[in-house]
């Protein structure tokens, strides 16, 4: 019997177009309507959850490559190796939707976040582009730019309602192919 997945949607753009920022607004509109939403974000950096003098912190310093902190409402779980997406993906099975922020070279639908024209060349490079979020100032050279690609939608970046609209019918859909697939 196959398990049920959650809908993966990938938020992508250089650095400084507002990825972050958007994700924020998608995260608390799938949450209002009552889906359950985790987020994976990819990191160019190493980066460092723990802080020294922290328990943790000291057992990773003594040589324990993984360390798990759990108290009555939330776990983490820090381990001192690289993991792959579907692998975090499959921890995440419980929820509705998981959003990954970067992972560019990933396959899931993407949503490609535009603050200059130079960033649009990232729908031509990357696959499975289903929108592109712009800021303001940028609409309508958008709206000009991408309109002979009928299967790229335009989303506002201050405005997450339209692009939350899209990404909770995406949801929907892949929630009743799955249903449809067991029944």
């Amino acid at each position: 019997m196959k398990t049920k997945s959650p809908f993966v949607c990938q938020i992508v753009g250089f650095k400084n177009t507002g990825k972050t920022t958007f994700l924020g607004g998608l995260i608390r509109y799938i949450q209002q309507s009552g889906l359950r939403v985790a987020v994976i974000k990819h990191d160019g950096h190493e980066f460092e959850m723990d802080h020294e003098g922290t328990d943790t912190y000291k057992h990773r310093q003594a040589g324990a490559e993984g360390v798990a902190i759990v108290s009555a409402g939330r776990t983490a779980i820090l381990e001192e190796h690289s993991r792959p997406v579907i692998g975090l993906i499959r921890h995440f099975q419980a929820y509705d939707c998981v959003l990954l922020e970067g992972f560019k070279q990933e396959n899931y639908p993407k949503l490609i976040t535009v603050r200059e024209q130079s960033d649009a060349r990232l729908v031509q490079e990357l696959t499975n582009v289903q929108g592109v979020v712009v800021w303001k100032n940028h609409m309508d050279w958008a709206q000009g730019y991408y309109s002979d690609k009928k299967t790229v939608q335009i989303f506002p970046a201050d405005a997450s309602d339209p692009a939350g609209r899209w990404l909770l019918e995406q949801i929907q859909r892949h929630s009743a192919g799955f249903q449809t697939e067991q029944g």
